[in-house]
C-alpha cells in the first residue's frame, strides 16, 4: 500500500489541468508581463522561504500531516484564481504553491525511506522513487493533453474544478500513507532544536554537505534548461507544429531514466560521475549542432540526468542520520532552488549575447565542477 500510495500521490501532485493555462488565464485577466514576471518571483520566494522551515516542521510533527495540508493549500489557491481573477488573488494563489511544494519538499522523501527501511527494504528506494520520478513526467504530460478538451468544453471553470479536484484526491491519498515514527523522536525533536541539528548535520558532515550540493547542482541546471527547450527548437528552425513532439521526445527520454535508477543504484561513484560528464557532452553537442537530430541525444542527456538526479537523493538519503531528515532534504531543495534561480539569471543575461545552442552549452559546463565533486569523494 505504501509504494502505491506513493505513485498516486506522485501522480496527481503533477496533474494540474490549469498548469498549462494559467499564463493564458492572466493575459484575459490584464496582467502584464511585468506584472506576471513578479508573481514567479513571489512563488520562488515563497518555496525558498519556507523550504528548511516546513522541513524542520514536519520532522517535528508528522510528514504525512504535511503532505495533507500542501495540496489542499494549492487547490484553495487555483480556487481563488477562477473565483477572483485579479492580481492579488494570483499573487495569494502562488504564496499557497509555493507553501505547499516547500511543505511537501523534504516530507515526501523523508517518510517515503523511513518506510520503506522500517520494512527492511531501504534498497528499494532508488527504484520507488524513480518510478515516482516517471509517474509525475507522465502526470504533467497527461495534464497537458487533456487541458485542451476541458478547455474548450467548459473554459476555466472546468479547469479550475478539475485541478482542485486532484489537489483534494492528492490530499485524500496521502492520508493512506502509513506514518511509524518513534515517539520518542518526535518528543524530544522540537522544532528548533530539530532545526538546529539538520542544519549541523549539513554543515559539519562533510559526506552530507557533498550529498546535498550534489542534489542540487544535478537536479537544478538541467532542470531549469528543461524550461528553454521550445526557444532552442526554433531557434533550429523547427516548424511550431512539431515543437510540442520534440517536447515529448525530451521528456520520454527523462521518464525512462527514471525507471532506470533501481537497477543503477550500485553505480561506483566514478562511474557516476562519468554518467553526469557523458550527458553533459551530449546535451550540450545537440544544443550547438542546430539541427533537429540534435535533440536526441538531448533526449538521452535528459534520461541520464533524471536518473542521476534520483541517485543523488538516494545517496543523501543513505548518509542522513538522526531524526532530521527531512530538514536536511528540505536543505538540499533550497540548494536547488538557489541554483535554479541562478540558471534563469544566466540564461536572460547571455541571450542578447549568445544563441541559445551556445547558452544551453555554457550553463552545462558547472557539471564539470560536479563530475570532479563526485568522483573525489
Amino acid at each position: 500500500m505504501l509504494v502505491i500510495s506513493l505513485y498516486i500521490y506522485a501522480f496527481l501532485s503533477e496533474f494540474l489541468l490549469i498548469y498549462p493555462v494559467y499564463t493564458l488565464l492572466f493575459t484575459d485577466t490584464g496582467i502584464t508581463v511585468a506584472e506576471t514576471s513578479s508573481l514567479f518571483v513571489i512563488w520562488s520566494l515563497t518555496g525558498m522561504l519556507l523550504e528548511i522551515p516546513s522541513g524542520a516542521w514536519a520532522d517535528t510533527v508528522s510528514r504525512r500531516l504535511l503532505l495533507v495540508l500542501g495540496p489542499l493549500l494549492a487547490g484553495l489557491g487555483f480556487a481563488a484564481w477562477i473565483v477572483f481573477p485579479s492580481y492579488w488573488a494570483f499573487a495569494l494563489g502562488f504564496v499557497l504553491w509555493g507553501a505547499y511544494e516547500a511543505l511537501v519538499s523534504g516530507a515526501y522523501e523523508a517518510l517515503a525511506y523511513e518506510e520503506l527501511e522500517r520494512r527492511g527494504q531501504a534498497h528499494r528506494y532508488a527504484t520507488v522513487m524513480g518510478r515516482a520520478t516517471s509517474v509525475s513526467l507522465v502526470a504533467t504530460a497527461s495534464a497537458i493533453g487533456l487541458a485542451v478538451p476541458v478547455f474548450a468544453a467548459g473554459g476555466y471553470p472546468a479547469i479550475g474544478v478539475a485541478t482542485v479536484l486532484a489537489c483534494v484526491l492528492c490530499a485524500v491519498t496521502a492520508m493512506t500513507l502509513p506514518e511509524h515514527r518513534a515517539r520518542g523522536a518526535a518528543g524530544e525533536g522540537r522544532y528548533l532544536a530539530i532545526l538546529r541539528e539538520g542544519i549541523a548535520q549539513t554543515r559539519a558532515d562533510r559526506g552530507v554537505l557533498r550529498a546535498v550540493l550534489v542534489v542540487a547542482f544535478v537536479t537544478a541546471i538541467w532542470g531549469a534548461l528543461e524550461e528553454y527547450v521550445p526557444f532552442l527548437a526554433a531557434e533550429a528552425g523547427v516548424a511550431q507544429t512539431t515543437i510540442p513532439l520534440l517536447i515529448l521526445l525530451v521528456w520520454v527520454g527523462a521518464t525512462a531514466g527514471g525507471l532506470l535508477a533501481g537497477p543503477a543504484e550500485r553505480l561506483p561513484a566514478r562511474a557516476y560521475a562519468v554518467l553526469i560528464a557523458l550527458a553533459a557532452v551530449a546535451m550540450g553537442a545537440g544544443a550547438v549542432s542546430g539541427h533537429v537530430a540534435g535533440f536526441v541525444p538531448i533526449a538521452v542527456a535528459f534520461g541520464a540526468f533524471q536518473l542521476a538526479g534520483v541517485l543523488a537523493d538516494v545517496r543523501l538519503q543513505g548518509r542522513i542520520t538522526g531524526p532530521a531528515r527531512a530538514t536536511v532534504t528540505s536543505v538540499a531543495g533550497l540548494g536547488t532552488n538557489v541554483v535554479t534561480l541562478a540558471v534563469y539569471t544566466a540564461y536572460g543575461a547571455a541571450s542578447p549575447y549568445a544563441s541559445h545552442g551556445v547558452t544551453f552549452a555554457l550553463l552545462l559546463l558547472p557539471y564539470v565542477l560536479v563530475t570532479l565533486l563526485i568522483a573525489t569523494t
